[in-house]
């Protein structure tokens, strides 16, 4: 299988002199196209750190990382730019604007796009939520959507583009249960159907199931 992500003796600290703190020591890690991989730990273990790295949200420090064959150690803005284009990201919190309805807020992931016109950002965006099923609220803005409507929305905007490669961080953190399960299984189910290779953060160890691998952080290291 094609591998997506490749990174080797990642490191990666934070502070400086007296209050320096490493956050992350040696990562090695690779995932394949179309895999589905869990990555759970205590909190402060350095799961969302290296989500950002593997996400070209935070320069590499230490180590080699290659995201669809580029290498991120040492790129420059364009091509740091040019990688987070590519990959759908839903954040623990949706981040959705409040001032714009579901499709516009899922339309927002179009604009780094620019051979999509945009005349085509309406039917690309009902198209994906209807997908996670909220044809019934396409035009309804945020304050009119419960937690788990918002995440639904946050999933069609990451997966609108077609990214090869969906980075989610504790997706599921402020839902209850059945919505938790639900927002889960609809991402795993587009990104199969997308062919899209999914890095899940979580410590909710009710979703484990949904994963081709689970692997596990402690201490800024991955578990053997």
């Amino acid at each position: 299988m094609t591998s997506i992500i490749s990174a080797s003796n990642l490191n990666h600290t934070f502070g400086k002199g007296a209050l320096r703190k490493s956050v992350l020591s040696d990562v090695t890690l690779s995932l394949a196209s179309g895999e589905v991989v869990i990555l759970e730990g205590p909190s402060g273990s350095g799961k969302t750190t290296l989500l950002t790295l593997l996400g070209a949200l935070r320069s590499v420090q230490s180590g080699s990382l290659s995201v669809f064959g580029y290498e991120l150690n040492g790129a420059k803005k364009a091509g740091l730019r040019r990688t987070r284009s590519q990959i759908g990201y839903i954040f623990q919190h949706h981040n959705l604007l409040t001032c714009l309805s579901a499709w516009e807020n899922v339309s927002t992931a179009l604009r780094l796009h620019s051979h999509i016109a945009k005349r085509d950002y309406r039917s690309r965006a009902v198209a994906l939520l209807e997908a996670v099923g909220l044809h019934d609220k396409i035009d309804a803005y945020p304050e009119n959507l419960s937690g788990g409507q918002k995440q639904r929305v946050a999933i069609a905007r990451a997966l609108v583009s077609h990214p090869k490669l969906i980075l989610a961080d504790e997706p599921t953190s402020s839902l209850d249960k059945r919505s938790g399960r639900d927002v889960v299984e609809i991402m795993q189910r587009l990104a199969r159907e997308e062919g899209a290779t999914v890095l899940l953060v979580t410590h909710d160890s009710r979703i484990l199931d949904i994963a081709d691998r689970v692997l596990r952080m402690e201490d800024g290291q991955l578990q053997p």
